[in-house]
């Protein structure tokens, strides 16, 4: 009997489904609403994709999940910990988790805090090699090497969060649900457009003014 589909997994896992919705380079969240399923939540596979979190810091104890994508076999997490802004990627749950930790402490007030990778190559493995940037308010406060996975993040479940984690922590940092305290998340976008990261954090900087 013939194969109904001979493609490889790999191949199977970085198909993107029909969507009646146009598509879109840049997408914004905002917290207090459910987890956004994979289908139709922004796909950052095989791209150089940005995010950018405006956020109001009331506690300097803040601490908490701005923004999270996938569990613990593979996903994304924008956080604070210990006066920290951390970015991790954590690719298909293998150890060590690719972690960028900011070389300044969150202080109080409306920030910007964003992440930025920018994709250099593709491994064998059909892996997006490149290399990440955090920021705080447009600053450069870590970098390093990173690689993102080919696939899917869940096959079901564990959707795109902003203000807690659902389900398998993303992160061995926190433990779920992670909910933000100590401020308010005006709201997180995510952009895998070509535009530079300054351009965006200059236009969340006016949407924090306007508020």
């Amino acid at each position: 009997m013939l194969p109904l589909d001979d493609r490889t997994a790999l191949e199977v896992l970085g198909t993107e489904r029909p969507s009646q919705e146009k598509p879109r380079t840049r997408y914004i969240y905002y917290p207090h609403t459910a987890p956004v399923p994979e289908g139709v939540a922004v796909s950052i596979r095989g791209r150089s994709y940005k995010i950018v979190a405006d956020v109001d810091v009331k506690d300097a104890n803040a601490s908490g999940v701005l923004f999270a994508h996938g569990s613990r076999f593979g996903g994304h997490s924008l956080f604070i910990k210990d006066k920290k802004l951390y970015y991790v990627y954590n690719f298909l749950g293998i150890k060590p988790e690719q972690q960028f930790v900011s070389s300044v402490p969150v202080t109080t007030g409306k920030h910007t805090f964003g992440a930025e990778f920018i994709r250099e190559k593709t491994g064998d493995k059909g892996e997006q090699i490149g290399k990440c940037i955090l920021y705080i308010d447009g600053k450069k406060v870590a970098e390093g090497p990173m690689r993102t996975q080919p696939g899917k993040f869940t096959l079901s479940g564990d959707g795109l969060c902003v203000g807690f984690d659902s389900g398998d922590a993303v992160s061995e940092l926190y433990k779920t649900p992670g909910t933000f305290k100590g401020g308010t998340i005006i709201g997180v976008g995510v952009d895998i457009s070509e535009e530079s990261f300054v351009d965006l954090e200059a236009e969340a900087a006016r949407m924090m003014k306007r508020d």
